[in-house]
């Protein structure tokens, strides 16, 4: 079976509050993916729109599917490098604070002829 598959790594936003969108979309058709992804008001929902357009143009150009037959067979928000900082407090001590990135992977495949 053939799928195509697209990727954004070091995204600066924790997998975390990526990966609930990710929930949403899987298993549904990239044109209803894509209605979904427009309409959620989060930040993570842009970026992962943007990567579901590019495996939809990998499977249409470099793979010859059907964009109508197109669903999204698996995506999920892989942990990237955290970056380190720290936040001078009270009495000379200092808190650290973590900055997360995460990659982004976005797989469709073809729907089968039923």
């Amino acid at each position: 079976m053939a799928e195509a598959r697209a990727t954004l790594k070091y995204l600066r936003i924790s997998p975390r509050k990526v990966s609930i969108i990710c929930d949403q979309i899987r298993g549904k058709s990239v044109a209803e993916a894509e209605n979904i992804l427009a309409l959620i008001p989060k930040a993570g929902a842009e970026p992962l729109r943007q990567v579901l357009a590019s495996a939809k143009a990998n499977a249409e150009n470099t793979k010859n599917m059907d964009p109508e037959k197109l669903y999204v067979a698996e995506t999920h928000a892989d942990p990237g490098p955290i970056i380190k900082r720290f936040m001078p407090r009270a009495k000379g001590r200092a808190y650290s604070i973590k900055k997360r990135t995460c990659h982004l992977v976005v797989v469709v495949k073809e729907k089968e002829a039923e």
